[in-house]
């Protein structure tokens, strides 16, 4: 395979809603460059870019996929990517490590709710942005309203560059307002037929070609000048001054597009070639210190890793970019993550799941490699002569959980392996191993992320697996005083056990006074791992339970503290003061104050008005000013306080606090009534008490438990 220099090399990332056609537009690119012969279909399930067999069973992209055309002497690496939210991890370390956004808008159904989801993450990293009207023969098309729809989304900067003649049904037409010409497409596509502008077409070719010049004069002051002397300007010089808008996120061209009939497709990646950016062009990498990293093939070899992916029968595939200097099979790197070495024994460029040998790979490039043992998503791979780390992708946080359980007892151990290997895969797919509800939960990006998930585990893993409602971390404390005593006593023959321990048991609070009570001996203040505090004053006098044995009563409060009396939640915030108590001279012994304090610390803690506490979550929700009162009320049906609402870029924000019980149900819910518009952020805000019908039922699901084991 030919070498390219770095400033022949374009990083592209196709990008759009689901069914926009990114992965037909790929198919074609390949076809059109001759790395194909045929072109195959996403219905047909014979695409280079779809080859996993849960894309060939939903028919549509849940994986990212690496592929490459060369055009016109450039090379041109594609990353095709999933439209649905659900899969947004593929879609962001994609946008990452490529320098130009292809953005595939529908041209019936304009900037779709994926689309908004996406364009947030390509203004975030200000990736310079080619929008791509796809669908143009379709017969409900309508190139001005999804123009008009993306002015309002994304701003002035969309540009239009090409705009069709005869869109609908038979559309084959379209004119370039670059080149001032009319292409005409063959019926099975291909190459077009370059025409003269038809003189029905020639006023708003003219209108358009002048809002075209101007956009390419304005972002540059010697442009600008030469726009004035002249009053336009020649090809090369728009040529330059697009690909100037475009770094400073300031223009964004329109092409035309029918990627199923392979009509324009041609035309892009000449414009890919001559005006996109390469790497070198773009604003260098930064390293956690804040260091720049040139795109420098002369430089210290360094290259970012950006997705891992197992593969059957063939095992690890590492996808990078080359950051700096240039990449050779068989060289050792150095990987700053725990400072290992790791050798690249073999280079590939990918096409889907085929893999072409090369022996080099420099500055901007991107390449695979296989086998790589301590490397992973968002690591860095240096020579001896770097040290720098790449500020790593940071991926959004999770949506939706479930506890999930094999249903077969040996496949448990499995399973924690199965769920590590597809977490190194997707990082945006958390597993928590949680001992406090005895359950291994999944968070994940939305339901069908988790059906995926499920669906590999039990296809690809043969594993059956269930899914089960993740429980609620709650936690109980106490609202008023109480006292209680406890004697333990036994005796079966030998040495017996006699233990009697008095408590007070007091809601804590910082800053709350001293016990006066009695008098204080000493106080032992314990943070507790899962929140708040436990208070322990040690009020015995007179010797009526030895010293020796208050770490033991303070041993089983702290063990009915981690399974509290009320539904086995956690215990917080409680001060406990043991000021009386009686022991016996060869029966009592640490056992027996233990059960003593335990049963103490319970009976006073049913007396002192137990509360159970939930965790509750401060969410932001942010759609259309439409569709605040339909939020609102499905907020309040979830127990949500509504805390404020505000304007931000056209949509209204209502911010409110909800109960995690009713979060899980409540994204999807705001994803169904909104139609995918709900942008949802939550954050774990306190602890809140529990409405009074809600704790019964749940104290009183915990005594049947209890009951029966």
């Amino acid at each position: 395979m030919k070498t390219y220099d770095e400033k022949h090399i374009k990083n592209i990332v196709l990008l759009g809603a689901a069914k926009s056609g990114k992965t037909t537009l790929s198919e074609t690119m390949l076809f059109e460059a001759g790395i194909i012969h045929k072109r195959g279909t996403v219905e047909e399930a014979n695409t280079v870019s779809d080859y996993h067999e849960i894309e060939y069973e939903r028919g549509s992209s849940v994986y990212a996929t690496c592929l490459h055309t060369e055009w016109r002497d450039y090379k041109i690496n594609i990353i095709d990517t999933p439209g649905l939210e659900d899969f947004i991890g593929e879609v962001i370390a994609s946008i990452r490590v490529c320098d130009t956004a292809v953005l595939l808008l529908h041209a019936q159904y304009g900037v779709e709710v994926g689309t908004e989801l996406i364009w947030d993450y390509v203004d975030k990293y200000r990736k310079p942005t080619i929008l791509a009207v796809n669908h143009l023969d379709n017969e409900e098309a309508n190139f001005n309203k999804v123009v008009d729809d993306a002015r309002r989304t994304l701003g002035p900067a969309v540009t239009i560059m090409q705009y069709p003649v005869n869109q609908g049904i038979g559309f084959n037409s379209v004119i370039d307002l670059l080149k001032m010409t009319l292409y005409r497409f063959p019926a099975n596509g291909g190459k077009p037929e370059k025409l003269p502008i038809p003189d029905s077409e020639k006023e708003r070719a003219e209108q358009l070609h002048n809002v075209l010049v101007e956009k390419a004069a304005e972002n540059d002051d010697t442009l600008m000048e030469h726009y004035f002397e002249k009053g336009s300007l020649d090809e090369d010089e728009m040529r330059e001054g697009l690909k100037i808008g475009m770094l400073k996120h300031q223009v964004f061209p329109v092409f035309c597009l029918s990627a199923e009939r392979n009509m324009g497709s041609g035309r892009l990646m000449g414009f890919i070639d001559n005006v996109a950016p390469s790497a070198t062009e773009m604003p260098p990498e930064i390293t956690e210190a804040g260091e720049p990293i040139p795109c420098d093939p002369a430089g210290p070899a360094c290259l970012f890793v950006f997705k891992t992916l197992l593969e059957p029968h063939i095992g690890r595939l590492t996808f990078f970019k080359v950051l700096s200097g240039e990449i050779k099979a068989g060289q050792e790197l150095v990987n700053e993550k725990g400072n290992t070495n790791e050798r690249l024994n073999q280079l590939f460029i990918a096409d889907g799941k085929n893999r072409n040998p090369v022996e080099r790979l420099r500055s901007g490039d991107i390449g695979c490699t296989l086998k790589l043992k301590n490397t992973l998503t968002n690591h860095t791979l240096n020579d001896r002569s770097f040290t720098g780390q790449v500020d790593p992708i940071h991926f959004p946080p999770p949506k939706v959980r479930a506890a999930i359980e094999a249903r077969s007892k040996s496949d448990d151990e499995k399973l924690g392996e199965v769920l590590a290997e597809i977490h190194m895969e997707d990082p945006t797919l958390e597993i928590e191993y949680n001992r406090e509800l005895k359950q291994v939960i999944l968070h994940g990006q939305g339901e069908l992320h988790l059906a995926v998930t499920k669906w590999r585990l039990e296809n690809i893993y043969k594993m059956q697996v269930d899914y089960l409602p993740a429980k609620i971390p709650y936690r109980e404390t106490i609202q008023k005083p109480a006292q209680a005593s406890y004697r333990h006593k036994k005796q079966s023959g030998g040495a017996g056990q006699f233990g009697e321990v008095f408590m007070k048991i007091e809601p804590w609070y910082e800053g709350m006074p001293p016990f006066k009570e009695h008098p204080v001996r000493d106080t032992e203040e314990i943070a507790l791992n899962w929140g708040g505090k436990l208070v322990f004053n040690n009020c015995i006098v007179g010797g009526a339970i030895d010293n020796r044995f208050l770490p033991s009563i303070l041993k089983g409060v702290m063990e009915k503290m981690n399974e509290g009396p009320l539904t086995g939640s956690y215990v917080r915030d409680i001060r406990v003061s043991v000021y009386d108590g009686k022991m016996h001279p060869v029966d009592s012994n640490d056992i027996s104050f233990k059960i003593a304090g335990m049963m103490a610390f319970r009976d006073a803690f049913h007396q002192a008005s137990p509360q159970l506490l939930e965790p509750v979550y401060d969410v932001e929700t942010s759609a259309p000013d439409t569709m605040s009162g339909d939020i609102m009320s499905e907020l309040q049906s979830r127990r949500s306080i509504i805390t404020g609402m505000d304007t931000l870029n056209g949509s209204q924000v209502i911010k409110a606090r909800t109960p995690q019980a009713e979060l899980d149900k409540l994204y999807a819910a705001l994803r169904n009534i909104t139609q995918g518009k709900a942008k949802v952020k939550a954050q774990f805000a306190e602890y809140a008490p529990v409405p009074g019908e809600m704790q019964k039922k749940l104290s009183d699901e915990y005594r049947k438990t209890e009951v029966v084991g």
